[in-house]
């Protein structure tokens, strides 16, 4: 195939991905529609992992006023907000309850969206965006974690830290150079310290944002131009308005999980559920508590990572980044029945290692 002839598939498709005669507000919205199925719920859960980002956004902000990025304030500065600032412990509860509710969203979202066949052309862009979209919500799980400086989140993110270096005994040559490299980047010293908490703080609250909401524009401009995806085999019988009925819908979804959420932050402190030792101000002369682990996020990875070689994580972990990135010409072909089949398969195994995995941990660990 010739330059050209590349040059102008590469043009085509961007024109079919974007086409511009529908960049405007009428088509984008008033005209827009949303079919009403036995799936149509999967429509609302995207908007969901949005509402909650935004809530990050926003207690985020209130946080900033008073936590301190530094290795001897940190700690101190998230217990003040907690114990002296009016609306502290409230805010920091919203962000980190918050936070676990906007990862679990979008992890249904994706699945939601695999199973409804909502990759295929032309939304090839969008579902990329939106994978993309969920790495870096789990970036900022990741990155976040450290920022309260106790025992849990200073150990936890070494460990996490170490195992991108070790993906390096498997790669050839000077390859095997590059995940110590990252590893040294984002930790900023030789142990976690000072330079390791600024950089997850310019992280969480800088780099990872504004990539996120770039990302997040795309993926909602390619939403608005091709419309909600037809979802089930056979076209809907009944459809609603874009503007004003399915808007209305949402936001009122939203006011109502707002209420949960305002309920639950105001009775359940986040850390309630971790034993005090690990929430103690690190010590880096202590011996590492038990008890450490990431957060229950993470466990689909993090128990596995316990019980098989690291390579086999290794490789597991790259084929699904792969089959994720490549979605819609893998499956291009597959029925939406077997997609939903495949759907099924994976949310029971995300279910058992993230509520049983302790235990299958302590069954097979012997």
């Amino acid at each position: 195939m010739s330059l050209n002839s590349l040059l102008n598939s590469a043009i085509q498709f961007v024109k079919d991905r974007f086409p511009v005669d529908k960049l405007n507000y009428h088509y984008m919205v008033e005209k827009k529609e949303v079919p009403v199925h036995k799936m149509s719920w999967g429509y609302y859960t995207g908007g969901l992992t949005m509402f909650f980002f935004m809530i990050q956004v926003i207690t985020g902000l209130f946080l900033l006023f008073y936590y301190q990025p530094t290795v001897s304030e940190a700690n101190v500065s998230v217990e003040y907000i907690n114990k002296y600032v009016a609306g502290g412990s409230l805010v920091r509860n919203m962000h980190a309850w918050s936070s676990s509710c906007m990862i679990f969203c979008a992890v249904i979202h994706l699945l939601t969206a695999f199973a409804m066949k909502s990759f295929v052309k032309p939304r090839e862009i969008t579902w990329i965006a939106g994978v993309l979209l969920l790495f870096i919500t789990f970036t900022f799980g990741f990155t976040g974690y450290l920022l309260p400086w106790n025992q849990i989140a200073v150990n936890a993110t070494k460990v996490g830290l170490q195992s991108i270096e070790y993906i390096g005994e498997y790669l050839p040559g000077q390859l095997a150079e590059i995940p110590r490299i990252i590893r040294e980047t984002f930790q900023g010293e030789a142990s976690v310290g000072q330079s390791t908490l600024g950089r997850f703080y310019a992280l969480h609250v800088v780099i990872l944002p504004l990539t996120l909401v770039s990302l997040l524009g795309l993926h909602l401009l390619s939403v608005q131009i091709h419309g909600m995806s037809q979802g089930v085999d056979v076209p809907a019988k009944k459809s609603e308005k874009f503007m004003s009925i399915f808007i209305f819908k949402d936001l009122s979804l939203w006011a109502f999980i707002f209420l949960c959420l305002f309920t639950v932050s105001l009775c359940i402190p986040f850390d309630s559920f971790l034993p005090y030792p690990l929430l103690a101000p690190y010590n880096p002369l202590g011996s590492t508590p038990a008890g450490i682990k990431p957060e229950w996020y993470f466990f689909f990875v993090y128990y596995p990572l316990e019980l098989l070689p690291f390579w086999v994580i290794l490789l597991a972990s790259m084929a699904v980044v792969g089959v994720l990135i490549f979605t819609p010409w893998i499956f291009k072909g597959t029925t939406r029945k077997t997609l939903g089949f495949i759907t099924i398969l994976i949310s029971i195994y995300l279910i058992v290692m993230t509520i049983f995995g302790e235990q299958i941990y302590e069954l097979f660990k012997h």
